[in-house]
């Protein structure tokens, strides 16, 4: 599966620039997630959860417009059908979205991605249609101060037996993206840090 992810990218989105950095939109730590999305370089992923959020269905058209002008992938996290209103190039899983399986979702010509915390999740991912996992906590990280971090070992083992293409997501900034150099990911995700990664444009593996 992980030979396949290059073509997959090419067939569903096509071909992204470098960097290859995942946004995540999150309802606490990024209230304005247009400021950050025009922080990111060309042919970089934004992930829609804000999941409870009042006029969510506004928000991801607003978001979709905005990503198509600035030559960006826009998915949508956990409503497939959400994802087909606003136009979006793909969807992305929660893990317990993930863990069910296959979905419609897995009929249509998108990217999915799907999160991932455990070896056992990635194998999930995988089984769900997922083109690549977003494999967290790599680092400590606000978004989940309870979880224990990978680290950059475990996460190096984790990412060398995933049956699909792996991004480092959790307490991702420059500093600690330096420290999974030849860890085998594809690419960067998260929140706060991610936008200072575009500005630094670092080498992905």
């Amino acid at each position: 599966m992980r030979e396949s992810f290059v073509a997959n990218l090419e067939h569903r989105a096509g071909k992204w620039n470098r960097p290859r950095l995942a946004l995540m939109t999150d309802e606490t730590r990024l209230s304005d997630p247009a400021a950050a999305i025009r922080a990111l370089p060309p042919g970089s992923l934004v992930i829609l959860r804000h999941y409870d959020a009042p006029g969510r269905d506004g928000l991801a058209r607003r978001l979709a417009m905005l990503c198509k002008s600035r030559r960006l992938r826009f998915l949508v996290g956990g409503d497939w059908r959400l994802a087909t209103r606003v136009g979006a190039d793909g969807l992305h899983l929660p893990e317990n979205m993930a863990k069910r399986g296959r979905g419609p979702w897995s009929r249509r010509r998108w990217l999915v991605t799907a999160a991932a915390h455990s070896g056992r999740a990635l194998f999930g991912a995988a089984r769900a249609g997922a083109d690549v996992a977003m494999l967290a906590p790599v680092f400590p990280t606000a978004s989940h101060p309870d979880r224990p971090a990978l680290g950059a070992v475990r996460f190096a083992a984790l990412v060398r037996r995933s049956p699909i293409s792996v991004y480092a997501l959790g307490g991702i900034d420059p500093a600690t993206a330096r420290r999974l150099k030849g860890a085998g990911q594809v690419g960067f995700a998260g929140i706060g840090g991610i936008a200072r990664l575009g500005r630094r444009s670092p080498e992905t593996p």
